[in-house]
């Protein structure tokens, strides 16, 4: 017998709820179209809203470092939620969120997810363990910019955004990678050259297409590596064998997810390229 398709498909927090959590939230939910370089919200405005990027929408947190530059501190795709996660909402928001690729998203109060975790132990669970995750993410990108070179800073980025988008072509072009990283347009230019020269990326008209994935993983610093072994640890993450993640995993509180080191899902098999 075929399931009925899950309310919230598209986005793996909001689908890995059983019935009856999932039941808490969707009709308090609504789909919004965003387009790359959307705002979802300024430096300072309050973060009254929480908002889950569908399928292979994608949205990033920058902060301003001075005049023109800015840097990525976390990127969020279909596997996660952004703004009011963890807070009681209506909060100050400390970074810019933007829309990195284009596409759909769910939108809900922060107040009713606040309603729904006091409901559930189970979906309260869930957030705090994303959260911890996001929070590994964040700190492991601050650690990554100041401590290892650009080289492998940009690797370590595409495997992340790759990860989210599951295709060896990712829709970014050098002048967004250098935003990301905080890098000048010609020290970009130069450093994606040569990782084209390395036989790692080629660049195409608005995109960066991944050539190796295992070679690009070993050239990478361990950064990236790491934030996905505490994403299958702490989340239950699952990866198909072209690096995206496919699932996350709901549990009862107190009960560990299981570790998936390598795992793959069946429906996975053979549709990863």
């Amino acid at each position: 017998m075929r399931h009925p398709p899950h309310p919230f498909e598209g986005n793996l927090l909001l689908s890995a709820l059983a019935a009856p959590d999932a039941a808490l939230l969707e009709p308090h939910v609504i789909r919004r179209d965003h387009l790359r370089g959307d705002t979802l919200f300024e430096v300072d405005e309050d973060v009254s809203h929480v908002t889950f990027p569908l399928d292979r929408t994608v949205a990033t947190l920058v902060v301003r470092l001075g005049g023109d530059r800015t840097v990525e501190t976390a990127t969020v795709g279909h596997e996660g939620a952004i703004g009011g996660v963890v807070s009681q909402g209506y909060l100050p928001a400390f970074t810019r969120c933007v829309v990195l690729v284009e596409g759909s998203a769910l939108r809900m109060d922060a107040d009713r997810l606040r309603e729904a975790k006091q409901a559930s132990p189970t979906l309260n669970d869930l957030f705090v363990r994303y959260a911890d995750c996001m929070l590994a993410q964040v700190l492991q990108s601050v650690a990554c910019n100041a401590g290892h070179p650009i080289e492998q800073r940009v690797l370590r980025w595409l495997l992340g955004l790759q990860d989210r988008l599951g295709t060896d072509a990712l829709p970014v072009t050098q002048v967004v990678v250098g935003s990301m990283l905080g890098v000048g347009r010609s020290r970009i230019a130069a450093v994606l050259a040569e990782l084209q020269r390395e036989g790692l990326i080629h660049l195409g008209h608005g995109r960066i297409h991944m050539l190796d994935r295992a070679r690009t993983e070993a050239a990478a610093c361990d950064c990236h590596a790491r934030v996905r072994k505490h994403f299958r640890t702490v989340l239950g993450a699952t990866y198909a064998r072209d690096g995206r993640i496919v699932a996350v995993e709901a549990t009862e509180p107190g009960a560990p997810p299981k570790a998936r080191p390598d795992a793959i899902l069946p429906e996975a098999r053979g549709t990863d390229r």
